[in-house]
């Protein structure tokens, strides 16, 4: 099951941008996988972890770094080879301006706990190295970019999504507890969010 999980997820994020042209649906659709995913794996691993730390001094540290992701982003927009109907695009997911903050909101705020005690706890490894959770978590981000920016922006942000994953990881094992990588997702997704909003409408 610890493998079949991702793959669920994969399909939930395409069918819902592909096959329904919903960001909703593929949203829900991700986190309903990992949901079933683990309420049949029922992994040994306390929802508590989410809320655990021990390294209190890099909440700050981890929070600044991860929100700078989509400053970068907003200053960098045109590097990155946007499509030129990108808000058509957007729109055409069921995001307009009617919904927009209520989905940063849920995004921010929900996904990141769904994510990291998926991603980083259940399929994730203590090891320093890189690890096959890391490239997998990056990978499912590609769906939605497709068509939507250059092939060589995709692959940059894939490999920047792996060194997420790791650092990520190295935090979860070095704080023995997911709240300092929560709290930078959230930061991370809040900010990349904002700064598509803000260029898209």
């Amino acid at each position: 099951m610890k493998w079949i999980a991702p793959t669920l997820a994969y399909l939930a994020v395409g069918i819902g941008l592909f096959v329904f042209h919903s960001a909703w649906g593929a949203l829900l659709g991700f986190h309903a996988a990992i949901i079933v995913s683990l309420f049949i794996a029922k992994p040994n691993i306390p929802i508590k972890i989410l809320l655990q730390n021990n390294k209190h001094n890099w909440v700050l540290f981890s929070v600044f770094l991860c929100g700078s992701s989509g400053v970068v982003l907003y200053f960098l927009w045109g590097v990155f080879g946007f499509a030129n109907d990108l808000a058509e695009q957007v729109r055409a997911l069921g995001l307009n301006t009617s919904n927009w903050i209520v989905f940063i909101a849920y995004f921010s705020l929900i996904n990141p706990f769904i994510e990291e005690y998926f991603w980083r706890s259940w399929l994730g490894s203590k090891t320093k190295n890189l690890h096959i959770s890391d490239f997998v978590y990056a990978g499912f981000h590609g769906l939605a970019l497709i068509n939507k920016v250059q092939t060589e922006s995709i692959l940059f942000v894939l490999c920047m999504l792996v060194l997420a994953g790791w650092f990520w990881r190295q935090v979860y094992r070095e704080a023995n507890g997911l709240l300092v990588p929560v709290l930078g997702h959230m930061a991370a997704d809040f900010t990349i969010l904002f700064a598509v909003y803000q260029m898209v409408t």
